[in-house]
């Protein structure tokens, strides 16, 4: 099979054909028909948070099963399958009080290894997922099943951005219908805080971001107004809107501690600011510890989301069919494996969403 392997922090990736093990005990082959790429992992090739290599990366993928191993439930050879990066012991801690994003079981697949260079060389799967490839070997729980409708490059957005930035507003804080919410960065993960953000029946909606054409994309997924920090002062801005308040959410979907102090600075008294974007390691922000205290504010951080793949890729699924989450709209462009570093480049120039490596399967 095909791969795109990293072998130094920010070089360009290198196609080669690599081995891939077959599923043993509880896991799946699939047939990698799309994979997105997520800003997370030109981060992780740029070596914002170190890792080992050689490595191949992608973690948004869809595909078609090929095969399974023993003990596999819930999944076939044939079905059409969102492949993420969260994975689910069920039995742990976490796994046991619903928040499976936060697994701690060592899978048997992590200290066996199943990808391998032509030599022997062993290739780490970035991310429990590995999904620049043709094909990946996953965790069943990893996957979840689509319908035969659903297109499987759109269906791959729903690995990881759109439960990421949505998950964040629905499921992590729960945002009650009329609250006034702020979405800091409007990408492909902001712009699904954008649509959760409308679902939950929030207003306003304020969208933040330094990219006109972003702007714009926030206004078109269902922001009702959105403010360049550069040309204005946000926070007066914010406060005109909310009553001299500020806002009930923030949620901050860039990387950015900066950022995260900015949203600190629009909240209101009793607001939440909800950390989703992933900072470089080690980076820090500063609260003054008395004012939080005094103003009863929260912060919460949002791990994919809070997601459970099993009740919400289903969920999501039926609300694209019905036309309320847009999904199609946040593909910039289509690319072949081969042009994956074109497609990395590309994603920085202000204006992309998502790029999607595409594998002719369908």
């Amino acid at each position: 099979m095909k791969a795109a392997v990293c072998r130094a922090f920010g070089a360009p990736l290198v196609i080669e054909e690599l081995r891939l093990d077959p599923p043993a005990r509880g896991e799946v082959r699939v047939d990698v028909a799309a994979c997105a790429i997520c800003h997370s992992d030109i981060h992780y090739v740029e070596g914002a948070w170190g890792g080992r290599l050689p490595a191949v990366y992608g973690h948004e993928a869809a595909g078609i099963v090929e095969s399974v191993g023993a003990d596999v439930e819930g999944v076939r050879p044939g079905d059409r399958v969102v492949v993420s990066l969260i994975r689910t012991c069920g039995r742990c801690f976490f796994c046991t009080r619903g928040e499976g994003y936060l697994c701690e079981t060592e899978f048997p697949i992590d200290a066996r290894g199943r990808l391998h260079t032509t030599h022997g060389e062993p290739v780490h799967v970035a991310m429990n997922t590995g999904a620049f490839a043709e094909q990946v070997v996953v965790d069943v729980s990893q996957l979840a099943v689509v319908p035969d409708y659903m297109p499987l490059d759109v269906a791959s957005l729903l690995a990881c951005g759109v439960i990421t930035g949505l998950g964040a507003v629905v499921s992590t804080a729960e945002v009650p219908v009329g609250s006034s919410v702020v979405v800091i960065g409007t990408g492909g993960v902001g712009l699904n805080s954008v649509q959760g953000a409308l679902i939950s029946g929030a207003q306003p909606i304020v969208a933040l971001d330094l990219s006109p054409a972003k702007l714009e994309a926030a206004a078109a997924f269902g922001a009702t107004h959105t403010l360049d920090p550069a040309a204005c002062d946000p926070v007066a801005e914010l406060r005109a809107l909310t009553g001299g308040r500020g806002a009930d959410y923030v949620f901050v979907t860039v990387g950015s501690t900066e950022a995260v102090e900015q949203g600190l600075g629009l909240l209101r008294s009793g607001g939440t600011l909800v950390v989703v974007g992933l900072p470089p390691s080690g980076a820090t922000f500063g609260v003054v510890a008395v004012d939080f205290a005094y103003e009863g504010q929260r912060i919460l951080g949002s791990n994919m989301g809070s997601t459970r793949l099993g009740i919400a890729v289903p969920a999501l699924v039926d609300l694209y069919h019905r036309g309320r989450l847009k999904l199609d709209e946040l593909i910039s462009a289509r690319f072949p494996l081969e042009e994956i570093n074109e497609a990395i480049a590309a994603a920085g120039d202000g204006s992309t969403l998502r790029n999607v490596i595409v594998f002719e399967r369908e």
